[in-house]
């Protein structure tokens, strides 16, 4: 068993959204390929498939994207 790699993702605010955190970590090219993706039901956030665009991520939390995983930190841990 191996764990696949987890990508530290630093964010300047406390919250980023979920389509905004995919353009930034280059999971999509554009908004419009993070929307039909998450709209699919192919992107996890914390493990659980999330259909909300506009999920709001906070320090600590993960999203998995085609076997990629990324995890959100903040400048303050919070």
């Amino acid at each position: 068993m191996s764990n696949p790699e987890i990508e530290e993702i630093t964010i300047r605010d406390d919250m980023i959204r979920l389509g905004q955190l995919l353009k930034l970590a280059s999971l999509v090219e554009d908004g419009v390929e993070a929307a039909e993706l998450i709209k699919s039901g192919l992107v996890k956030v914390n493990g659980e498939i999330d259909e909300r665009r506009g999920r709001q991520l906070h320090h600590g939390d993960t999203v998995t994207v085609n076997g990629r995983t990324v995890r959100i930190s903040t400048p303050e841990g919070a």
